[in-house]
């Protein structure tokens, strides 16, 4: 089920900015044609996890602060809303180099900035009810810091999924998208998951 989020951006600064974007069939100007394949900026086959000692469902969960490279398996506790939780895997399995050109709707809000696509599956591992539950992932600087740029919502190249009514059982799997921008001078190094207790001020990281 595609998300049906607005999209929204905030470039921090002194103060933080967001912008609405308008629908993509009302806004004048030009993205890239979707037949431009992205840059890739790293891929990898997937590899094992790293996991501690603690158990979750049925597999060990990703210690805090891991550092993984893209094609990795991370195994976190999970929580949506208020009524769902559960055990999920995360695989990055690239991190994609836009054209600004791709950020069009966005408007002057974006003139500067450079977008970037973290492409991930998503696993059910402990089997609870997680139907219509969305992943967020954040974007890093080369130098392991954020970006700068706070961006959400789809452009064509990148469309964000969340999990569909049979995301309930062990094994049951989605891909999703998630749209990510660093400033024009900057870089992007690495993806990054920070929810939940144990993940909020020591996430885990997928690196090239």
């Amino acid at each position: 089920m595609k998300s049906t989020r607005s999209a929204m951006l905030g470039v921090l600064g002194a103060a933080t900015i967001l912008l609405s974007a308008c629908d993509a069939n009302t806004v004048s100007g030009s993205a890239a044609p979707a037949s431009d394949a992205p840059k890739p900026l790293e891929t990898s086959a997937p590899a094992s996890p790293s996991t501690s000692a603690a158990p979750s469902g049925n597999a060990d969960v990703t210690k805090p602060g891991a550092e993984l490279k893209i094609g990795e398996r991370a195994v976190v506790p999970f929580t949506f809303g208020t009524e769902k939780e559960g055990t999920i895997a995360i695989t990055v399995t690239s991190i994609e180099k836009g054209e600004n050109a791709d950020l069009a709707k966005y408007g002057d809000k974006a003139k500067d900035l450079v977008p970037y696509f973290i492409r991930a599956t998503i696993e059910n591992v402990g089997g609870t009810d997680l139907a219509y539950s969305t992943v967020s992932l954040r974007a890093i600087g080369g130098d392991g810091r954020s970006t700068g740029v706070i961006i959400s919502g789809d452009v064509d190249k990148c469309e964000s999924e969340s999990a569909d009514k049979n995301f309930t059982t062990p094994g049951a799997k989605y891909e999703t998208c998630v749209l990510q921008a660093s400033r024009a001078s900057g870089t992007v190094g690495g993806a990054t998951f920070d929810k939940g207790d144990a993940y909020q001020d020591d996430p885990v990281v997928w690196k090239n």
